[in-house]
């Protein structure tokens, strides 16, 4: 008899969509197919809220101005019903405030609309790669041909050994954690510097300045990036920056 594999075949992750425009909404199922994922598309906010509660996703993705309720509320939400998805906020506020607050309410991404159909799969495929990071043993990260070992705190790319401070190491491991997303100076003064103030200094910009250097010059292409108003990228995987000027 022929022999059979017992591993079961792997299922495609599974993006939420809560949207309540058509288009926009055809246009995210579309780019989460694109992406070999299966979207479940509702299109308001208790839908939604109940959905995230009740199934396992990979990704969700919430419009603000929803029937019912504002995504950005969604957030707390979400978190207190057990889920672990990534959620990706796309609305038509797109200002630079509006991101650095959906960022700092808990968004993992924030997209404003009308949104490129190349960027959206952009932004969905890195939350996606972003879901499954190998982590070992709870002490190694590996982004690709990236290592970072948690315990030794150390960092290899390749076969390269990239030196970074005490400082450093603290900052691409939580860019590690949040690899993927936009994280903001104040998440950064927050949780690497531990203040809950702006000290009105350039202490964020020097040190993921300097850090990035190292990164790239082993890498040999940009893995911290910037988005202009918002925040930093770390995505060791992508192929170049979105904008090379400071946050």
């Amino acid at each position: 008899m022929p022999e059979t594999d017992p591993t079961p075949p792997r299922l495609p992750p599974r993006i939420l969509i809560v949207e309540d425009d058509t288009e926009a909404g055809q246009a995210l199922c579309a780019a989460a197919r694109d992406l070999g994922a299966d979207p479940h598309w509702v299109t308001t906010y208790p839908e939604g809220l109940a959905a995230a509660g009740a199934d396992d996703f990979r990704v969700i993705v919430f419009d603000r101005m929803l029937p019912g309720g504002d995504g950005i509320d969604a957030l707390a939400k979400i978190r207190a019903a057990g889920s672990t998805a990534l959620v990706l906020i796309v609305s038509a506020l797109g200002r630079a405030a509006n991101k650095i607050e959906g960022l700092e309410k808990g968004a993992d991404d924030y997209l404003a609309k009308p949104f490129d159909p190349d960027e959206l799969r952009a932004r969905l495929r890195a939350l996606l790669r972003r879901a499954t990071i190998t982590v070992l043993d709870n002490d190694l990260v590996s982004f690709g041909e990236m290592e970072i070992r948690m315990k030794a705190r150390t960092v290899h790319i390749g076969a390269t050994h990239v030196p970074v401070s005490p400082k450093e190491f603290d900052l691409i491991a939580f860019f590690a954690a949040n690899a993927g997303a936009v994280v903001t100076r104040m998440q950064l003064l927050e949780k690497v510097w531990n203040l809950h103030f702006d000290p009105q200094t350039n202490v964020v910009d020097v040190h993921v300045g300097r850090l990035r250097r190292k990164l790239e010059q082993a890498a040999g292409r940009p893995v911290i990036h910037t988005e202009r108003g918002a925040g930093y990228v770390f995505d060791p995987q992508r192929a170049a920056p979105m904008d090379d000027a400071p946050a």
